[in-house]
């Protein structure tokens, strides 16, 4: 039996979200083409006959601009300590050396797999061999694959490899999860998930959501959650004229969590104004950060 923790670390946008979906064949984590949609380190189990992998997304990688951010990078810390073989993302239409700088900082000691991501959308083929070449030529490197996480290419091998590296051991979680993580946490990010998509510019990166009602009735789930924004004017801004926006929120984020839950559900969203929540160590920890 093989089991162990492989976490995903890269870029903002290099794609930790989308492969850690296709890996599992599940939505676990929310995917915007935003960068810094990940907030938190999630877990997902995959457990096989012979194995249980245990992935971790984890957010970008980035310079702490407030205490929301160090939270965010203090999950990525816990994912470095305690990683069996590590993913290094990187989108392959970008410059090697910009993420080649992150992953030199993480100083891991499990296997590093370089992984050069979005291939299908590389115009240039030789570009991609550059890049590898370029990994391959790295000390922390043991090997690189090039994969379409959004396409599901390459991810047999992928696979493979990731048990040629990983130690033997028990599984560390027994029956069939897919993750540690409650319900309700997935729930919120559904919602986040919706307001990344919907609205413009910085508004998704001043709001968080926390469910505060999940009752499961005879015929249906009953979920109530608050949408937490900074200001007056941005609480304007998602419930939109005569509420339309936050009907089409509530609407678009329905669906996508009756189809996680595959149940019926009945959802009520109200924003909430809480000023400057991202700095506060209080609200943080109230919001689950």
């Amino acid at each position: 039996m093989k089991a162990g923790f492989v976490n995903i670390f890269g870029k903002p946008n290099a794609g930790k979200s989308t492969l850690l979906n296709a890996l599992m064949g599940e939505k676990m984590a929310i995917v915007s083409h935003k960068v810094q949609t990940t907030r938190h380190r999630i877990k997902a189990i995959l457990s096989g006959p012979e194995y249980q992998i245990i992935f971790s997304d984890t957010p970008g990688i980035i310079d702490p601009r407030y205490k929301l951010h160090e939270k965010m990078m203090q999950a990525v810390k816990g994912s470095l300590e305690d990683a069996d073989v590590a993913l290094l993302i990187a989108d392959a239409r970008e410059n090697p050396e910009e993420s080649d700088a992150i992953f030199k900082q993480l100083r891991l000691k499990a296997p590093e797999i370089v992984i050069l991501n979005k291939a299908d959308a590389v115009k240039d083929p030789a570009s991609l061999e550059t890049a590898k070449a370029f990994f391959e030529a790295q000390p922390y490197c043991r090997e690189v694959l090039i994969i379409s996480a959004l396409k599901k290419t390459g991810l047999d091998i992928l696979l493979e490899r990731i048990l040629h590296y990983l130690p033997e051991g028990h599984p560390f979680y027994e029956g069939d999860d897919l993750s540690d993580m409650p319900t309700k946490f997935f729930v919120g990010e559904l919602i986040r998930e919706k307001i990344f998509q919907l609205y413009q510019e910085e508004l998704p990166y001043h709001t968080t959501v926390l469910v505060q009602e999940f009752k499961e009735k005879t015929t249906l789930i009953k979920i109530g959650a608050d949408i937490i924004v900074q200001r007056d004017t941005q609480k304007g801004i998602i419930l939109g004229e005569g509420g339309s926006m936050i009907k089409k929120l509530g609407t678009l984020a329905r669906v996508d969590i009756e189809e996680f839950l595959g149940h019926k559900v009945f959802l009520e969203l109200y924003v909430k104004v809480r000023p400057k929540w991202r700095d506060s160590d209080l609200y943080l920890k109230e919001y689950g950060y």
